[in-house]
């Protein structure tokens, strides 16, 4: 469903700027004044935000209206509203691709980064996670028990996470986010789970996905050191 959002919240100051503002004078600053596309009217009136988008997106025409019903509207899914796939068979196809398992040296494990329950994308509503039982904190680092023990790490202990990268020179390179409480969870053996944007700093800029360039942080090889 897409509707309309309003924060409940007044800005803690006059100078705090919305996400789109930020975005729209970045893009005005790097793409020039001449830009085709009219940064400063967006940063102003969400609304022709929209009107933009209902003029490419299905399903979006007269969005500004469609979005100010009490319910929203609901975008076409073909597949869902009449059965219809755009493929080459009229129907679902599936791939299947061979699996490719990351190199995982002894003492590490494969760290993936997740959103928590009062999260949308970047934006962190509280600090609570009811999906996993955590309340009151972020800088969490779920493992399972058994690795706990192997690593003689236990529920509460404090650690850093800490990724290595091989150097355009050869030389390994370390990345760390500090001070992590060890959560016990049920993820498989020689996996751990963290929530972004706090286990960012673990990824290099470089460190992308071959075909989409999206940063892979559904798969980073960390080790956990005890802090003092």
């Amino acid at each position: 469903m897409v509707h309309l959002s309003r924060g409940s919240l007044h800005p803690p100051s006059t100078l705090l700027r919305s996400e789109v503002a930020i975005v729209c004078e970045l893009a005005r600053t790097i793409l020039g004044p001449a830009h085709p596309v009219p940064w400063e009217r967006f940063a102003d009136d969400y609304d022709t935000i929209r009107d933009a988008i209902s003029r490419v997106v299905p399903g979006c025409a007269d969005y500004n209206a469609k979005v100010r019903r009490p319910d929203g509207f609901a975008l076409p899914h073909p597949p869902r509203d009449d059965r219809q796939f755009p493929t080459h068979t009229g129907k679902a196809n599936f791939s299947a691709a061979p699996l490719e398992w990351v190199p995982v040296p002894e003492g590490r494990l494969v760290l993936q980064t997740l959103r928590s329950h009062d999260q949308y994308n970047t934006t962190i509503y509280g600090l609570d996670d009811r999906y996993r039982g955590v309340k009151g904190g972020r800088r969490v680092v779920f493992v399972n028990p058994e690795d706990l023990t192997a690593f003689g790490l236990s529920e509460g202990s404090r650690v850093d996470l800490v990724s290595e990268y091989p150097g355009s020179d050869g030389t390994l390179e370390e990345r760390r986010a500090e001070d992590f409480l060890v959560v016990p969870y049920s993820t498989p053996r020689g996996n751990a789970a963290a929530y972004y944007p706090e286990t960012n700093p673990l990824v290099p800029l470089d460190h992308v996905a071959e075909r989409s360039n999206t940063p892979v942080s559904k798969a980073v090889v960390i080790r956990l050191v005890a802090r003092g």
